[in-house]
């Protein structure tokens, strides 16, 4: 049977984030390609698609089987396991795996977070910056226990975790590191690709560095599209 993937990402009406994907979808092919693999790679977005992933699952497996039966593998790019990594995810993949039939085989990998190479990658950016605070920003989830791996990243780097979407804010945390007399803070966005978000994250670092002029806010890049992320990928492949 023939290998293949999908990547799975969240999905974004802003265009960076899908040519970054197909860029690490390229970079993917060239790891497994340089280790002697040959695997079909394709990119999958969960919502803000015209099609369902179930949909998008089953388009690819058809266009990809045209001259022999494949194995699929789908990877959650997604950082933090959250209801779409626990709940959405895992449904649709259900629901292709119906519509396909018992002759296609489809595994769902672990969601890229839960490899503790990201934790290497977050401590090589950390490195380039001279910071005597630091800050993780990740998203966030509503989710009872999904803050938890990037705690425990943050601790391990000496940082302290801020989230978009739920407490505690950026805001907060960089407030709290100067009333403990930091002035220099290093804020690290713990997301794949630059996007809204991390534009409105810009935007808020902007806003506290005007309104305390004696603070060096230092902002660096989402992990990004690169060989290092695409050794990540294809260490959950091939689980």
């Amino acid at each position: 049977m023939m290998p293949a993937c999908l990547l799975v990402s969240h999905g974004s009406r802003d265009p960076r984030p899908g040519v970054a994907m197909q860029q690490l979808a390229k970079l993917v092919m060239q790891q497994a390609q340089s280790l002697g693999s040959e695997i079909i790679v394709g990119t999958a977005c969960l919502e803000l698609n015209p099609e369902s992933l179930h949909e998008q699952i089953i388009q690819f497996v058809r266009n990809s089987a045209s001259c022999e039966k494949i194995a699929l593998k789908v990877v959650p790019l997604f950082l933090l396991p959250g209801v779409h990594v626990m709940d959405d995810i895992p449904s649709e993949v259900a629901l292709a795996r119906q519509a396909l039939g018992q002759d296609i085989l489809i595994e769902l990998q672990p969601y890229l977070g839960s490899r503790p190479g990201l934790e290497w990658l977050l401590a090589k950016q950390f490195a380039t910056i001279t910071a005597t605070a630091r800050i993780i920003i990740a998203h966030g989830s509503r989710r009872p226990g999904s803050q938890t791996p990037v705690e425990a990243i943050a601790k391990n780097l000496g940082a302290v975790t801020a989230y978009w979407s739920v407490p505690p804010s950026l805001e907060f945390q960089v407030k709290e590191l100067m009333n403990l007399g930091h002035r220099q803070i290093a804020i690290l966005p713990y997301f794949l690709f630059a996007g809204g978000i991390t534009d409105a994250i810009a935007q808020v670092t902007e806003k506290l560095q005007l309104q305390s002029p004696d603070l060096d806010l230092q902002l660096a890049e989402p992990l990004g599209a690169s060989a290092e992320l695409a050794d990540l990928i294809w260490d959950l492949i091939k689980e």
